[in-house]
C-alpha cells in the first residue's frame, strides 16, 4: 500500500548528538541514568532484602 503523505510534512529529525549545557541530549542521558539507577536499587532490595536506607545504615 503507498503512502499517500508528502515527504515534507512526515516528522524526520536528525540523530541528536552530544553538546554542552541544557538540551535535549543531557536530558535524554540524564532519564537513561535514572532508569538504570532505579532498577540497581531494584536488585539491590531483591538480592539482599534490605531497603536503600537499611543499607546505608541510616534505619
Amino acid at each position: 500500500m503507498t503512502d499517500n503523505i508528502p515527504a515534507e510534512s512526515k516528522n524526520l529529525t536528525a540523530p541528536i548528538e552530544p553538546s554542552f549545557g541544557w538540551n535535549t541530549y543531557a536530558e535524554l542521558v540524564n532519564g537513561r541514568f535514572a532508569m538504570v539507577g532505579f532498577v540497581v536499587l531494584l536488585g539491590l532490595e531483591f538480592f539482599t532484602g534490605q531497603d536503600l536506607w537499611t543499607w546505608l545504615g541510616l534505619r
